[in-house]
């Protein structure tokens, strides 16, 4: 498929934009497409007071990345762990299974009273939102690795640690990325929530809530527009990474 075919809705919703946004001719409910792309236009001027639309999107991402790697570091060991061993998943599944379905932003009150309010707290509610997905997927990957790879291995007289690291691991590879880059969107969509709750004083969540006060809708869509571009560019990096490494799996099928 052409790469131009994907731009087509897209630009049908930016058209009708323009056009919704002139028969209401009232920037406080949809601001003209030129009020909001002009934002970007100046990505570095300070924004009333809030930052700039950068340094905004630099906190975010680092915020991200900091609770997307505590996730990761927790999540797929873990997973592997419980995906290899039936007994320890049947110990842990009633907890994972009752804790998965709450959204990250019920666990804000909670996670204010732990950590009070700053990055430990934004962190919290980063890990809470991705940790899930990526633990899920891990444990399902090494599930469905098969057993006559395993037994392969056992053949050849492999330790445990030989068939977990040279056979589960890179077996289960694909569904473990496919956790990650799940996790990941879930953890961009976590910062942004976090980040509109009291006390937090910078990130793009927090400059939207900031400049709606101050009725300026345009660069509220704007902030919107650069969480969606920062997420199309991290998930671009999934898939191409999944196209790359993990190419063999659709052999495989």
């Amino acid at each position: 498929m052409k790469w131009y075919f994907k731009l087509i809705l897209p630009a049908l919703f930016i058209l009708g934009w323009a056009i919704t946004a002139i028969l209401i001719n009232n920037p406080y409910i949809l601001p003209k497409v030129w009020d909001t792309l002009i934002v970007f236009t100046t990505p570095f001027v300070n924004l009333f007071g809030s930052g700039s639309l950068v340094e905004n999107a630099i906190v975010s991402i680092y915020r991200v990345s900091l609770g997307f790697i505590i996730a990761c570091i927790i999540a797929v060991p873990l997973g592997i762990l419980l995906g290899r061993y039936q007994v320890l998943e049947d110990f842990c599944d009633g907890l994972i299974q009752i804790l998965r379905p709450i959204p990250p932003i019920a666990w804000v009150p909670l996670s204010l009273a732990w950590f009070g309010i700053g990055l430990s707290s934004i962190a919290f509610i980063i890990v809470i939102g991705c940790i899930f997905p990526i633990l899920v997927n891990t444990i399902d990957g090494v599930k469905r690795v098969r057993k006559s790879w395993i037994e392969t291995a056992r053949i050849y007289q492999a330790s445990e640690w030989q068939v977990m690291t040279k056979v589960i691991v890179p077996a289960a590879g694909p569904a473990i990325w496919s956790g990650l880059r799940v996790g990941f969107g879930i953890a961009w969509m976590s910062v942004v929530a976090a980040e509109m709750l009291p006390g937090t004083v910078s990130g793009l969540g927090y400059l939207i809530m900031y400049t709606y006060n101050f009725g300026q809708i345009q660069i509220v869509i704007a902030g919107m527009i650069a969480i969606g571009i920062i997420g199309i560019v991290m998930d671009q990096f999934f898939q191409y990474v999944q196209k790359r490494k993990f190419a063999w799996e659709a052999l495989d099928k």
